[in-house]
């Protein structure tokens, strides 16, 4: 077979172990890496430094090159440069997940265009077979529900919390430390990363496009060891959760925020960097996906993975891979958060008095809400009680009317958290 010519657009960790895994592959070659400081000093086993630039057109209108693996990640100017390579006929394989949930729909219409495909196995849960097999193997199913650990640095932080009773800071420090953690660590401790993946997800899941603006998205970092000691007393263990159902009326209700999974969920038993892929369906039933789900490795064998199948492909001379071709062209009709049902978990700080509880119960009866667990944790120096309320399956607009209602009471001192259940 002759080789397929690549270009390497971005040279982190991702680019570095993409280029470390390909010397494994004689019908590879890499022609040309685009890295963003050129004089600066690599240890890489094998790279002829004479294939490095600067400029990412230099491979984008290389006539060469068959095949472009991004994997420099963000939007701008990424964007206009993988535009310039479809329309130059070039095939991309990325790992980019925010410009696939912010742009991606920009995108496959130029690549369909153009009769070129995108592929994007590393764009969710890095090592993690999960795109493709929705593609393929579960394409017979319809699939209702999503629930999934999408960010390792988040889950091994609440891992910490959890086992360790470590303060948010420590933890994420710890992460930091490790290298599961940026410097700055917004677009996952916020959520934000989470959310591009879960975007992606969902879209090919439901087969409607899911608009990433409509995901509502809660990171972790209101969270305190208190939140998680009462969690864990009460039969649950914190997660950050990506979760998108498709409700009975077809309307899709997906979002990102904190839950208290219960300890008999599966999900409950996922720690540290680990990610995990619940997926419900007919007639398959439910399945579930674990494995790393970021760093060099993971990620690089489905960047690879991908390329090879392309190459497989391509080979044949045939139109590449037609499964994969992206077809959502049907807009998700998205509900708003305020109009979701859960189960939830109010953290409250109150004063001791006599009927503090009741009143909390009444306001929480008014509201048409139904209260399972109540529990007080003690009583603080200041004559105020740590009180805990887990509710039934409640509306979240009747959920935030009473928790207006007793922040406007004497008797509560503080609404310290509200989060969502799942058991």
């Amino acid at each position: 077979m002759e080789s397929l010519k690549v270009g390497i657009i971005g040279f982190g960790t991702v680019g570095t172990g993409v280029f470390k895994l390909l010397q494994s592959f004689n019908n590879i070659e890499v022609v040309k890496i685009a890295v963003k400081n050129i004089n600066k000093k690599r240890e890489t086993e094998n790279l002829n430094k004479e294939i490095l630039t600067d400029n990412p057109y230099e491979i984008v209108n290389n006539p060469d090159i068959n095949v472009i693996i991004e994997v420099a990640g963000g939007v701008n100017p990424i964007f206009d440069i993988l535009k310039k390579a479809i329309e130059n006929k070039k095939h991309i394989v990325t790992a980019n997940k925010e410009l696939l949930a912010k742009r991606g729909s920009e995108l496959f219409n130029i690549a369909r265009e153009n009769n070129v495909i995108i592929l994007y196995e590393a764009a969710v849960a890095g090592g993690i077979p999960i795109i493709m097999p929705i593609k393929t193997i579960l394409c017979a199913n319809k699939i209702n529900k999503i629930a999934a650990i999408l960010n390792g640095t988040t889950n091994y932080i609440l891992t910490k919390m959890t086992e360790k009773g470590l303060s948010y800071e420590t933890a994420l420090k710890q992460a930091q430390e490790l290298g599961y953690a940026e410097t700055d660590p917004t677009g996952d401790v916020e959520g934000y990363d989470t959310a591009y993946k879960l975007s992606i997800l969902s879209t090919i899941s439901f087969n409607k496009k899911v608009d990433i603006n409509k995901i509502y998205t809660e990171g972790i970092t209101k969270l305190n060891t208190r939140d998680l000691k009462s969690a864990k007393e009460l039969g649950y263990r914190i997660k950050l959760i990506a979760l998108g159902q498709v409700l009975p009326d077809g309307k899709i209700d997906v979002r990102v925020h904190p839950m208290l999974v219960s300890k008999k969920h599966l999900l409950a038993k996922v720690d540290n960097a680990t990610n995990s892929i619940m997926l419900s369906g007919y007639p398959v039933g439910d399945l579930i996906f674990t494995g790393a789900g970021a760093g060099a490795e993971p990620t690089s064998s489905s960047v690879v993975g991908d390329l090879l199948v392309l190459a497989s492909e391509l080979e044949t001379g045939n139109s590449p891979l037609p499964q994969a071709v992206c077809k959502h062209n049907e807009a998700a009709e998205q509900i708003n958060i305020a109009d979701t049902y859960n189960e939830y978990y109010i953290s409250i700080t109150a004063s001791n008095n006599p009927g503090a509880i009741g009143y909390i119960g009444t306001i929480c009866g008014k509201n048409n809400i139904n209260i399972s667990t109540i529990m007080q944790n003690g009583i603080n120096e200041d004559n105020t009680a740590e009180i805990v309320v887990i509710t039934e399956k409640s509306k979240e607009s009747d959920i935030q009317n009473a928790l207006k209602e007793l922040s406007a009471s004497e008797s509560v001192k503080n609404i310290n958290n509200l989060l969502r259940v799942m058991n």
